[in-house]
């Protein structure tokens, strides 16, 4: 997930707005509200209408929503509850328009609704406060948004266990949890949320959105077979009703989880369908969402001049560039891709409106503070003036105080930018020393790749040369000795010696047929790791040491470099027990799952101090520990009195 950081930032902003819950038949939902309308029926039902209808437009036709809102709040005048809800409906309709005043709308419909005490309005309460912790999100920030869903959203509703809005907010805290990186907090929440929706809300568009954010959350975990669970379940509820505009954010879904599984054809795919859906609803935000997967496939397809038109594109529809920080993204893409396509100055043009970009925000900042510390100094100069007004004869000292107080401002000012300054700097060095870090961790990594492959050539050429050559001089010295003493007929006390001399010979040849195995065994080439790992346990077995191989789901596709690496791996774990255990059985255990492979080796043995194989400089332990890390895995030792036991995990995509 390369170039997903934007995608999350965005993906995250995008979750909160976007999730509004309408029920999956929307057409009958609108139908049914449209009907109480145009009936004869109570002024509060009809109010109640509106508002629904007003909060389901609000995101695809401004000017429906503006209209129903402005009717609801004329027909809820006379009912204290309905009249306190039109606050909230109202901060819905600002919330993408004007977040202060969408802010101020909720807080007013919060202290209207509790002064009415009913579960309604404790839900309504809860939404308010979940809301308005969204509109003070850019402004207070993530740690803010949470504390307000965990302090004062969530709190009102615990009292309702069974209620299927407590189960929607369980789910909302699961997305910020997630795009935070949280995520075993995300599927905490996630599962409390599917509890209580699967039980209370079977077929509700909040147990539907519930799917789709566990989904996400297994996504971004890149546990592609748990949220491929939770999307077969989302569908379930959504097939039957293809015309709704909720079938858009199931196809994201779908995007996520095939890119989580790196199928990247069946992603277009999904992402075509999608499109379809965001642009028949107008739902411009997911849309852009869409586009910028599409990207990222595209770039990471080699197809380059589409996957610039996609960004080009999202510049000129200007959705999501209405915010700078994600304009200054897509300018930074831009140059990594012009530069990848062969194009420097295009990708210096790109670089430098980035630059200036970044420049431009640094300086808004700058400014922000500088406004504050303005605002606050022009406060107290108009306390000043009061206080010459009502007391002329403290005229002087009251001055002295300004001024002293304008210095401490200005003084702090200073320092604010030094130490922001100085902050900056530390940060670069930091992100300096990781780079340089990084790139000695690659030159280490390649360097041993080199060694570990020239060691295998190598290995592979002297057992083929002493297998081949040596091998099959020997032998046929032994046919030719063979032959010439049943040819010349040898005395009895001669033909003792010389068959003394055929079965040293005999033991020669197995000697060096042995060391060649060791070197490059056949059966790894010729029948793969579970063979050759069956062979190298029953070569070293004894009358006096039993070894047991179990060999389980290994993958016989693995390519041969990786079998290799393995093999060894296995091979200097076995020796070494062997040859120092002292143990009278050896358990041996290779099992595969998708990438990740592990390897026990087990015996009952002596034991022996753990911290050897940390500070051993022995050549067959560093490059056990070599292989190991060529790999990108880890090792643990338990080794006592009763025996050892070394776990291996490896990744065998590692070198793919």
């Amino acid at each position: 997930m390369r170039h997903f950081s934007l995608l999350i930032f965005v993906l995250f902003s995008f979750s909160l707005q976007s999730q509004q819950i309408v029920p999956l038949n929307e057409k009958k939902y609108t139908d049914s509200l449209q009907a109480v309308i145009e009936t004869r029926n109570s002024r509060d039902s009809k109010a109640t209408a509106y508002f629904l209808l007003s909060n389901y437009y609000r995101n695809t036709d401004t000017i429906a929503s503006k209209k129903y809102l402005a009717l609801g709040k004329n027909s809820s005048k006379q009912f204290p509850l309905l009249a306190a809800k039109s606050h909230y409906y109202e901060g819905q309709y600002l919330l993408e328009k004007d977040k202060e005043k969408a802010a101020e709308a909720y807080q007013k419909a919060i202290q209207e609704l509790s002064k009415i005490k009913s579960e309604e309005s404790d839900y309504f309460q809860s939404l308010c406060w979940y809301n308005y912790g969204v509109a003070q999100k850019n402004k207070e920030g993530y740690p803010f948004l949470l504390k307000i869903i965990l302090e004062k959203a969530i709190p009102l509703l615990e009292k309702y266990p069974e209620s299927k809005n407590l189960g929607f907010l369980y789910s909302q805290l699961a997305i910020i949890l997630t795009y935070n990186a949280e995520f075993e907090k995300a599927g905490i929440y996630n599962r409390k949320a599917l509890d209580i929706l699967e039980k209370t809300a079977p077929n509700s568009s909040e147990l539907f959105f519930a799917y789709l954010n566990a989904a996400s959350n297994f996504c971004y975990q890149a546990k592609g077979d748990e949220a491929k669970k939770n999307l077969d379940k989302a569908e379930k509820l959504i097939i039957r009703y293809p015309d709704s505009s909720l079938n858009a954010s199931f196809y994201y879904g779908k995007t996520l989880y095939f890119i989580t599984k790196q199928k990247h054809d069946e992603s277009l795919i999904a992402i075509d369908k999608g499109l379809i859906y965001a642009k028949k609803f107008n739902l411009s935000l997911l849309a852009q969402m869409f586009y910028f997967n599409k990207y990222d496939i595209l770039r990471k397809q080699k197809k380059f001049g589409e996957s610039k038109a996609v960004l080009e594109n999202i510049l000129k529809e200007k959705t999501l560039m209405a915010d700078a920080n994600n304009k200054k993204s897509v300018y930074k893409q831009l140059s990594s891709l012009s530069e990848e396509m062969g194009d420097p100055a295009e990708a210096l043009t790109w670089e430098k409106k980035y630059s200036r970009l970044s420049d431009s925000l640094h300086s808004e900042n700058v400014k922000l503070e500088i406004n504050k510390l303005e605002t606050k100094f022009q406060t107290a100069e108009k306390e000043k003036k009061i206080a010459q007004k009502e007391l002329e004869i403290n005229k002087k000292n009251l001055y002295l105080w300004i001024l002293g107080l304008a210095s401490l401002f200005l003084m702090i000012l200073i320092i604010s930018i030094y130490l922001y300054h100085k902050k900056l700097t530390r940060q670069r060095a930091i992100n300096h020393l990781q780079n340089l870090k990084e790139i000695q961790q690659k030159e280490e990594l390649n360097m041993a790749k080199a060694i570990l492959e020239t060691e295998e050539k190598e290995r592979e050429r002297i057992a083929k040369d002493l297998h081949d050559g040596l091998g099959g001089m020997l032998a046929g010295i032994k046919i030719n000795f063979s032959t010439w003493s049943s040819t010349t007929g040898l005395e009895n006390n001669q033909q003792a010696g010389f068959d003394r001399i055929l079965d040293q010979l005999d033991h020669s040849v197995r000697e060096l047929r042995a060391v060649a195995r060791n070197l490059m065994p056949e059966s790894l080439l010729n029948l793969g790791l579970e063979a050759a790992l069956t062979d190298l346990c029953e070569f070293y077995s004894r009358n006096d040491l039993e070894i047991e191989c179990q060999a389980l789901n290994i993958n016989h596709q693995l390519p041969l470099s990786v079998q290799k690496n393995i093999y060894r791996i296995i091979q200097e774990l076995l020796a070494n027990a062997v040859k120092h255990s002292q143990a009278d059985s050896i358990l041996v255990q290779c099992s595969q799952s998708d990438s990740n492979l592990m390897i026990t080796v087990e015996d009952n043995g002596k034991g022996f101090d753990e911290n050897i194989y940390k500070t051993s400089k022995s050549m067959g332990i560093r490059n056990l520990k070599n292989r190991v890390d060529y790999l990108k895995g880890s090792m643990e030792i338990h080794s006592d009195k009763e025996g050892t036991q070394i776990n291996i995990e490896l990744n065998t995509d590692a070198i793919s």
